[in-house]
């Protein structure tokens, strides 16, 4: 599973799914075996998003 929306924190993924008991056992399943990787820092996709409307705006 690759997300790169909120929710950010494991913590709220009860409220994606509405029951803290069903969100604890699939984020079990999933994450048994696997590893995790926190990426920290800034979104280069933000990054290049506004740099694009930054350019738009010049033009207009």
């Amino acid at each position: 599973m690759v997300s790169s929306t909120p929710p950010t924190c494991f913590s709220e993924w009860g409220q994606v799914f509405g029951d803290e008991v069903l969100a604890t056992a699939i984020l079990d399943r999933l994450l048994h075996h696997c590893d995790v990787i926190s990426i920290n820092g800034p979104s280069y996709r933000l990054k290049n998003r506004l740099k694009a409307i930054e350019r738009e705006t010049e033009v207009a």
